[in-house]
């Protein structure tokens, strides 16, 4: 996490300072011969996972109030006394990660943390914050309010998942029979009404003939989730054979899509650990006989998810991360 510190005093700039000694982040004192709160506040919104103001709340509502989008992408803001008493998340405080940020800041110079989402407030279940800590994208966010909605009038939580989590289900959540009766769903593939927390652990392994455009690797792509009903969510990172390291349409397809995209001898594609599915005329092209699973596989440092899919010279596979949710992860 980035952080941004801003004071306003002498006070408040030594404590910005001890905190972040504790949190590291970038420290700025606002007025005669500093930064503009203006400037600072939409640089910083666009620049940092984190704005903490060390001063007033209200100088920070103020400053932070034309920025304000979403709780998908607005930072998290957190508002500490420059006597360093109490702590306030105001902003993105479950998946901006603000209440988590303001109780480190709070143990670090011995506040209080004042969390006032609803949730925290009762001691419930919080979906959204659970998800983050289980590097999870949320992918209908406007449907979290109906989750937590359930759970504080002391109504039970239908949740559907095809992943095995560790631990006992907080209370209120239940299993549901099928995806269809659920509220709530961990699982690559989305279908039905839920809440859909989509894991991002997916690494696709691509192939691919020389020249293939970015366009026709988006339209196989396309294909390639449609058939599986895959969340495109869920991959985080890329991978070939280095004779594709210098092919233009890969390189802008998986740029677009924000994906690393990393690439492997045919040696290291060899080493790689299962069963795949041969190809002659890949091996004798490439010395491998098999490029997008090995890649996948040897990149994810897991296991075939989805085997090789073909279309239009493009062929794709996917494999994932080890993921280990835990139902029990905020009282670890």
């Amino acid at each position: 996490m980035t952080r941004a510190y801003l004071a306003f005093t002498d006070t408040g700039l030594a404590l910005a300072k001890r905190l972040a000694d504790c949190l590291p982040g970038s420290v700025s004192r606002c007025g005669p011969g500093g930064v503009s709160l203006a400037a600072w506040t939409s640089a910083q919104f666009v620049q940092s996972d984190a704005l903490i103001f060390v001063g007033a709340a209200g100088i920070a509502v103020r400053a932070i109030a034309p920025h304000c989008k979403s709780k998908t992408t607005d930072p998290a803001v957190v508002v500490v006394d420059e006597c360093g008493q109490f702590a306030v998340p105001l902003l993105s405080g479950h998946l901006g990660g603000a209440n988590d940020l303001a109780r480190a800041i709070a143990a670090a110079c011995g506040a209080v943390p004042v969390i006032t989402t609803a949730t925290d407030a009762h001691g419930l279940f919080a979906v959204d914050e659970w998800a983050k800590h289980q590097n999870c994208t949320v992918l209908e966010p406007e449907r979290i309010k109906l989750v937590s909605g359930k759970l504080l009038a002391g109504q039970t939580v239908l949740y559907w998942t095809d992943l095995p989590v560790m631990g006992t289900a907080p209370a209120g959540l239940f299993p549901a029979d099928a995806t269809e009766q659920a509220d709530l769903a961990l699982t690559l593939c989305p279908t039905g009404q839920a809440l859909h927390l989509v894991p991002r652990i997916g690494v696709l392994g691509i192939g691919c003939k020389r020249g293939t455009s970015a366009d026709t690797l988006e339209a196989a792509f396309a294909a390639f989730c449609s058939l599986h009903g895959l969340a495109a969510q869920a991959i985080t990172a890329a991978a070939s054979i280095d004779l594709k390291q210098n092919e233009p349409g890969l390189l802008a397809f998986c740029q677009n899509h924000g994906w690393p995209v990393q690439f492997y001898s045919a040696a290291q594609l060899r080493s790689a650990p299962g069963q795949f599915t041969p190809s002659p005329f890949v091996q004798s092209v490439t010395g491998v006989d098999n490029v997008c699973e090995r890649a996948a596989v040897l990149d994810a440092g897991g296991s075939l998810f989805y085997p090789k899919f073909a279309g239009s010279g493009v062929t794709f596979a996917l494999a994932c991360r080890p993921f280990a949710p835990d139902w029990r992860w905020q009282y670890d």
